[in-house]
């Protein structure tokens, strides 16, 4: 079996914020990125090009495949910012509720602009997402 194509490097995760072509965009990813790491308490490490992460867990997979993901991240895409929570969001209905404007997918929140949703439920959704396990991470892992 291959590698992931997204692994976790050493790159900078400042340099790539900067980088960001869209001022909100580049204000917004530094303000999830400072509420990332204090929800976390996690340093952000790059994975892949584009992917802000924070934390890392172990998973196998039935299939035998297994890897290192991150436990939850971000990244400053084009047209949404975009928020991934391991877990997913089948749980998170109330949160959803109250948090503001998005959109969803598998593992990903989308979000347009910070300004418009509540920056607390974000952060009571990170916070929830860092503490619970992945349901592939291997129980005899930390």
């Amino acid at each position: 079996m291959g590698e992931p194509k997204t692994q976790k490097h050493d790159g900078d995760v400042d340099a790539f914020i900067d980088a960001v072509p869209d001022e909100r965009r580049r204000e917004d990813a530094r303000t999830l990125c400072a509420l990332m790491a204090e929800a976390t308490g996690q340093p952000p490490v790059m994975w892949g090009p584009s992917i802000v992460g924070f934390g890392e867990y172990h998973y196998v997979y039935a299939s035998g495949r297994e890897g290192d993901w991150m436990k939850v991240g971000f990244s400053p895409r084009a047209r949404n910012l975009t928020v991934y929570l391991m877990d997913g969001y089948e749980d998170r209905g109330a949160q959803l509720e109250r948090l503001g404007p998005h959109r969803l997918g598998k593992s990903c929140l989308y979000l347009t602009r910070l300004d418009r949703v509540d920056l607390d439920v974000l952060r009571e959704m990170v916070e929830d997402s860092y503490r619970t396990p992945h349901p592939a991470e291997r129980e005899d892992q930390p």
